[in-house]
């Protein structure tokens, strides 16, 4: 078999590119009947990515464990799977105050695929193995692959390569597990079902996809001590509205006033954990930031003064 008919009929048999029944007749709908038969479809969206919640839990130890070791967490994808990658990598920083390389995006094409698509560039395993090698993955670090039909070449290739090399691999795909037959270490297979319009799997698939990327780092900054009850305590103040709302955290923890939680986050340093700290443990900045250095940066633990070596 020729490799195009080859690929025809992988495709032909993905769930992702199948016809779906209920909006077979979507062209002849009104614009409210459209929208609804999207929506009603979205809405199966959750209960798919729910059933995944023990792999997922899987992946976020993996990516925690690896972080503690030293490694970084690496994306790669091809068109909005590769964007999702992208946004969520890009999204980190500021909420969480991780540095840039800890969390990375590789989408095939390379920066110009983040605006306008490349397609041709997702044909070819290569492309991805070399994305791996110029990023330096390492067996410390962990590539997750995103890929709603799963057999994205540039996509396997990354995954290839970076077990070839020893890091740990996720991958996230929108096809049942029953059909998934790449070897890694963690398979997340949301079922979402034929999208609304035949393979357009920026929709339900795309939907998945963020949804389960927005678990696997929140769970782990939650895991690494970033979040305080369910607030953001490390995130940067690069804009007016994060050094408002770092403001507003310190106030809603503490109790203070507008006025003192400014005060207190000048002396610490434009830093909240440590803000938070000085006035929950009514201690300065020198003693906070020594209480979290000695519980690994976990605010409650710090407050508490519960780490040994005190």
């Amino acid at each position: 078999m020729k490799q195009k008919e080859q690929l025809f009929y992988e495709l032909t048999r993905l769930v992702t590119e199948q016809r779906n029944p209920i909006s077979m007749d979507i062209d002849r709908k009104s614009t409210i009947d459209i929208v609804r038969i999207i929506n009603n479809e979205d809405k199966k969206v959750a209960f798919a990515v729910e059933k995944e919640l023990p792999y997922i839990a899987q992946a976020v130890e993996v990516v925690v464990n690896a972080f503690l070791s030293g490694g970084r967490l690496f994306y790669a994808g091809a068109g909005t799977s590769g964007r999702i990658g992208v946004q969520d990598a890009a999204e980190c920083p500021p909420t969480y105050g991780t540095d840039p390389e800890m969390i990375q995006a590789m989408i095939a094409g390379g920066r110009p695929a983040v605006f306008k698509a490349q397609e041709g560039a997702e044909d070819y395993e290569q492309n991805g193995a070399n994305d791996v090698l110029a990023h330096g993955i390492s067996s410390k670090d962990v590539l997750c692959g995103i890929a709603a039909s799963r057999r994205t070449p540039y996509v396997v290739g990354a995954i290839k390569k970076s077990r070839e090399i020893g890091a740990k691999t996720i991958f996230i795909t929108t096809n049942p597990r029953s059909q998934f037959d790449l070897e890694v270490d963690v398979a997340i297979c949301p079922e979402v079902g034929p999208e609304v319009i035949m393979g357009s799997t920026r929709m339900k698939s795309g939907t998945a996809q963020k949804m389960v990327l927005n678990m696997i780092t929140t769970a782990t900054m939650i895991r690494l001590g970033k979040v305080y009850e369910n607030m953001m305590v490390d995130l940067q103040m690069t804009n007016k509205k994060l050094e408002e709302r770092s403001k507003r955290i310190i106030m809603t923890i503490t109790g203070v006033d507008y006025e003192t939680a400014e005060r207190v986050l000048y002396e610490a340093g434009g830093h909240v954990k440590t803000a938070v700290v000085m006035i929950k443990a009514n201690v300065n900045a020198e003693e906070a930031r020594r209480r979290l250095s000695l519980s690994n940066g976990f605010v409650r633990m710090a407050i508490e003064g519960q780490f040994k070596n005190s």
